[in-house]
């Protein structure tokens, strides 16, 4: 984003990651969700918003995230170079307004009439030079007490999305109107009158505010919100990098979004139309709308191969994925699921996750591959009395140490070098090396080298499950 002439205000881009992208399964999943993917560029939408706010006097991020995210995101930040980001973490998920009201707590301790920009790390912005033009207006008519938002002149009759009814113009600012009336997600037809009237914008849940004002808001709209975060940020904790609000403080607070608990009833609202060439990418059809397309209008992502298609979005995560002799389909080919539906009935992929959490599948939540701290772990085989994992350790990563009442283990180096800790014996395994662990030894594993270690790991045992793991000690913190 270019400058948006903002000298000598403190701005402060806040950024709410802790969706789950449940319409773009079955790759985003909650245990890695789609804003922690590539899906517009190469980097992650996480990193494009943060980056999207990395200008030219602007403070550093605070990134409101979960706890199972806060490692993950860390190393993306890292990854962009973004550095002096406060990583705050919920421990419950209880919408927009709780996590907006921490983040403005924590800005306001030292700049109370501090500008937040707020917004969701999983929206995407073509538009550069248009949003720092927008943000100009945004920060004048909050720095005047205004709670702004930005309306995306709507493209089509869009359903899935909230809208904003503009009212008059706001005196003082040029192009900033203050708002008539939101209305919730239409069905066609009225979206279709929405569209022709010309006065309603699609609400892109974006807000620009300053601290103090959106803190006086929630103690007049929604003081319970405000007291029980304001308790969860006072019995807050650093962990590491990360700042930990308090659980059974936050807990309490009402599961509300900024939109119900303060724009909706605010008199202090406004709305700048704007043309960011804005997405959310909520769903499978979004993303093939704003995705490069071939000349049969297809967008093709992966090793996927497509004879007499035209209007498909097919993505292939791993094996071939070929498609013939269809049209406006999505077909998205993970490790262990397939998505197939048709591009007009993307939404519905919502109801297919709430199907499998309600039969108890993992695959609605987790991915085969499973990140940590110190690497990842991917599942090959799986039977009942045995399951066999590639696990890969980062440079300097150490997993914690353990034992297992369940299970042995056997490690067989592939790449690198392993520091392995059995019992009182400390070892080096090198590639083609092995090492045994029996059931109910304390071990771990490091990475004492400077390539990433690989290795096989084989289990075997009664009891496979990953809570049997009893940690007696961590580098990360985690219980």
């Amino acid at each position: 984003m270019t400058s948006c002439h903002t000298a000598g205000k403190m701005i402060v881009p806040v950024v709410l990651s802790g969706g789950t992208g449940s319409r773009l399964w079955p790759m985003s999943r909650a245990s890695f969700p789609k804003q922690l993917w590539s899906l517009v560029s190469a980097r992650s939408m996480l990193q494009e918003t943060v980056l999207r706010g990395q200008v030219a006097g602007f403070a550093p991020p605070v990134i409101v995230c979960n706890e199972e995210h806060r490692f993950l995101i860390a190393e993306q930040l890292r990854e962009v170079s973004v550095t002096g980001a406060s990583i705050m973490l919920e421990p419950v998920g209880r919408n927009s307004a709780p996590a907006i009201t921490a983040a403005a707590l924590l800005v306001a301790q030292t700049h109370p009439e501090a500008v937040l920009w707020m917004m969701a790390a999983d929206a995407d912005i073509k538009k550069s030079d248009a949003l720092g033009e927008a943000m100009a207006k945004a920060v004048q008519a909050a720095e005047q007490g205004r709670i702004v938002t930005f309306g995306m002149a709507p493209t089509r009759p869009e359903t899935g999305y909230g809208y904003i009814e503009k009212g008059d113009l706001l005196p003082g600012v040029d192009g900033v109107f203050t708002i008539r009336s939101f209305r919730e997600k239409p069905v066609q037809a009225v979206a279709e009158e929405f569209v022709k009237d010309g006065n309603y914008f699609w609400n892109s849940g974006m807000f620009v505010f300053r601290a103090d004002v959106l803190l006086a808001e929630m103690q007049h709209y929604a003081p319970e919100v405000l007291q029980n975060v304001q308790e969860a940020f006072a019995k807050r904790k650093t962990d590491l990098d990360f700042i930990r609000l308090d659980k059974d403080a936050f807990a309490q607070a009402p599961d509300i979004s900024i939109d119900y608990a303060i724009a909706e009833p605010t008199q202090v609202s406004a709305v700048i139309p704007a043309d960011l060439g804005w997405s959310d990418v909520g769903s499978w059809d979004a993303l093939w709308d704003i995705s490069p397309k071939t000349a049969e209008g297809n967008v093709l992502l992966g090793d996927v191969l497509v004879e007499d298609a035209h209007g498909c979005y097919v993505r292939s995560e791993g094996p071939l994925t070929a498609v013939s002799g269809v049209d406006d389909v999505v077909v998205v080919v993970t490790s262990d699921a397939v998505l197939v539906t048709r591009k007009d009935r993307a939404q519905d992929v919502k109801k297919v996750v709430d199907r499998l959490k309600k039969d108890g599948r993992t695959e609605a939540s987790a991915h085969q591959k499973n990140y940590r701290p110190w690497g990842f772990y991917e599942g090959l085989i799986r039977n009942e009395r045995f399951q066999v994992k590639r696990i890969v350790v980062n440079p300097g990563g150490k997993l914690s140490l353990q034992k297992h009442f369940h299970r042995a283990e056997h490690w067989v180096v592939v790449e690198g070098v392993a520091l392995v800790t059995r019992g009182e014996d400390l070892m080096l395994v090198r590639e083609n090396e092995s090492v045994y662990l029996p059931q109910g030894c304390v071990h771990r594993l490091e990475n004492p080298g400077k390539i990433p270690l690989t290795l096989i790991e084989v289990q075997s045992g009664a009891y496979l499950g990953e809570d049997d793991i009893i940690r007696l000690e961590d580098s990360y913190n985690r219980n």
